[in-house]
């Protein structure tokens, strides 16, 4: 079986006019078992955590995306993120980060942003969800400062070379790959594939975004997550059963808490 280790299953509800039961029904179809469907401002929390109350097979997570702007005094505090994470069904932190690539200039804010969620990740010992664009050296430097590594995470949709891969690796995260891995001109990205050690490896969606081929350009969804794991198997000369176990397991490890509710 699989996980669609980060999708947005509200979202991709909005763009293919889809029930969230029909998604899960068509992904469950394709050996996908379970789901982290992950928080990307404070609105958006009690839609992700509705959610993964419906299904017995979806996690949640609590977070705001670097790139969410908002006003100084509606900037979300370590003490809110560690409340909205008491609940069961929340398993990780996120998704935070930094994004330099669609903002420019004095990044503080974000950067701040970046902290206070590591800082509860620490507090609830819940893993963080980590966006990385265009910012890999402050990224990597923050995680350290902050000594993330006590908690650990995974540096979703990666893109970067092998050298920041280890780095990652190195501050206790794993890596996880998106429908990007599939793409022609991602032989870097194909690189790092190849030379996981695959204790460390997961496999996700990004749904509704970055359709893996053959599927690419059309909305994601998280029955695509096989394509992924198709494509890594094939790259590694394994098997797609071999691939979808130890992800499934990784994901199952990292993410404790789900597992405990799953248990439950």
């Amino acid at each position: 079986m699989l996980v669609d280790s980060h999708c947005h299953i509200d979202q991709v509800n909005e763009a293919l006019n889809e029930t969230a039961a029909n998604l899960v029904a068509a992904a469950e179809a394709e050996a996908v078992s379970h789901f982290l469907c992950v928080c990307i401002d404070m609105p958006n929390y009690p839609v992700v955590l509705e959610l993964a109350r419906q299904f017995d097979n979806v996690s949640a997570s609590v977070g705001v995306h670097p790139t969410t702007e908002c006003l100084p005094e509606e900037e979300v505090s370590t003490a809110q993120l560690i409340e909205y994470a008491q609940d069961e069904k929340i398993v990780a932190i996120g998704e935070t980060g930094l994004d330099y690539f669609h903002h420019k200039g004095d990044m503080t804010w974000q950067q701040d942003r970046f902290r206070a969620h590591i800082a509860a990740a620490k507090e609830t010992g819940k893993p963080l969800i980590i966006h990385m664009r265009d910012a890999k050296e402050d990224t990597l430097a923050i995680l350290a400062e902050e000594k993330a590594d006590t908690v650990g995470g995974v540096m979703h949709c990666f893109v970067e070379d092998w050298e920041t891969a280890e780095k990652a690796m190195e501050l206790g995260f794993y890596i996880s790959f998106s429908g990007i891995v599939t793409f022609k001109n991602a032989k870097v990205l194909q690189d790092v594939a190849k030379r996981m050690p695959l204790d460390r490896m997961l496999v996700e969606t990004d749904a509704p975004y970055l359709a893996p081929a053959p599927h690419r350009g059309k909305t994601n969804q998280p029955a695509y997550v096989r394509h992924v794991a198709e494509f890594i198997a094939d790259l590694r000369e394994d098997s797609f059963e071999h691939i979808a176990q130890v992800t499934t397991d990784n994901f199952f490890r990292l993410f404790h808490h789900a597992q405990a509710a799953k248990l439950n």
